[in-house]
């Protein structure tokens, strides 16, 4: 769109109004091939370890960012796109926010009784994931919220301009399995969105390159390399960043659904190395184009690179798409459990 759009009607002033993006079922549908249907919308290296059912008795209840079962049973739907899933919803309570200022975002997950859910399982250092992204996907953070009491979440949050908006809260209730809620922000103002960035294997942040390895091949378990060095030298002392020598969360382009995924392997687990490679296993449910953000931690700092990919048919002559393959330990330790 080439003249700015106007999204005062969204709210008075300068306000943020939030809402449910898209429903279910078919409309997921339409970005690129219909979504596959897979148990499975993101593998670890042990294919049958990393679900977030759990325990058997979670056993049919979709991981967090797997393909999650549609509530109507006519078709499957990628984490992220819902407000709302198998009785919890992601409720905003704040309600106004002005561009380019910091305000105190305040949230909550109502459970199927209609209170704020106050027990969470502590899942890669922390109980909930927050993400936030604008709609054309050309703004990312990765936030960390606190527990405000009552079961409310607050996190300083700063919306850089006006625009269209995209926040996922990704968790795991006590007794209960994964799952990633999404829902719309909209800050007005005059917007223009951007494309998204052509497909590149290169991506450099703050003097660190980081190099991509591998093709995403709808409903397989596709295998990403992604290399890291700075001055031409291989960075070989990643620091653990939430449990892991890299975090990656992958966005479809156009819905925005949201897959979440960890690398193969874990820091101490005897054979994983802290860089320069991290390797995650990745299912994608469509073909089109992603955007993937990789958050990794050096020298005390956390980085992010992000990159174009379109997923596509296999490599002739197979390429980078493999299985997994288990670890000695048989899972990612405290990872084991979850399909990040």
């Amino acid at each position: 769109m080439n003249t700015p759009a106007k999204l005062g009607a969204y709210a008075l002033g300068l306000a943020v109004v939030f809402g449910a993006t898209f429903g279910v079922g078919a409309a997921v549908g339409g970005v690129g091939t219909p979504p596959v249907a897979n148990e499975h919308a993101v593998h670890g290296a042990n294919d049958g370890d990393h679900s977030d059912a759990g325990d058997a008795g979670d056993a049919g209840k979709a991981p967090t960012g797997s393909t999650q079962a549609n509530p109507a049973g006519s078709a499957s739907v990628p984490g992220g796109l819902q407000v709302s899933q198998n009785g919890y919803t992601l409720t905003p309570l704040t309600t106004t926010v002005e561009p380019g200022e910091t305000t105190d975002f305040r949230f909550t997950v109502t459970g199927p009784d209609g209170r704020p859910v106050t027990g969470y399982q502590v899942r890669h250092d922390k109980k909930l994931h927050f993400i936030l992204v604008s709609r054309d996907l050309a703004q990312f953070r990765h936030l960390h919220p606190v527990e405000a009491g009552g079961g409310v979440w607050s996190v300083p949050l700063t919306l850089p301009s006006a625009g269209a908006y995209r926040m996922f809260a990704d968790f795991a209730p006590d007794g209960g399995s994964g799952m990633t809620l999404g829902a719309d922000l909209y800050a007005a103002g005059d917007y223009a969105p951007k494309a998204l960035p052509s497909a590149a294997r290169t991506a450099t942040v703050d003097g660190y390159t980081v190099t991509l390895d591998g093709d995403l091949v709808p409903g397989r378990a596709s295998r990403i390399t992604l290399k890291i060095s700075k001055d031409g030298e291989p960075v070989t002392d990643l620091q653990p960043y939430l449990g892991a020598y890299g975090h990656l969360v992958a966005l479809r382009g156009g819905d925005l659904a949201y897959l979440h995924v960890h690398p193969d392997g874990e820091p101490g687990d005897g054979r994983t190395r802290p860089g320069p490679e991290i390797v995650f296993y990745a299912e994608v449910p469509s073909r089109g184009d992603y955007r993937l953000f990789l958050d990794f931690q050096h020298k005390g700092e956390v980085r992010t690179a992000d990159f174009t990919v379109r997923a596509g048919e296999a490599p002739a002559s197979g390429g980078h798409d493999e299985s997994p393959t288990p670890s000695p330990s048989g899972g990612h330790g405290e990872h084991g459990e979850h399909a990040h």
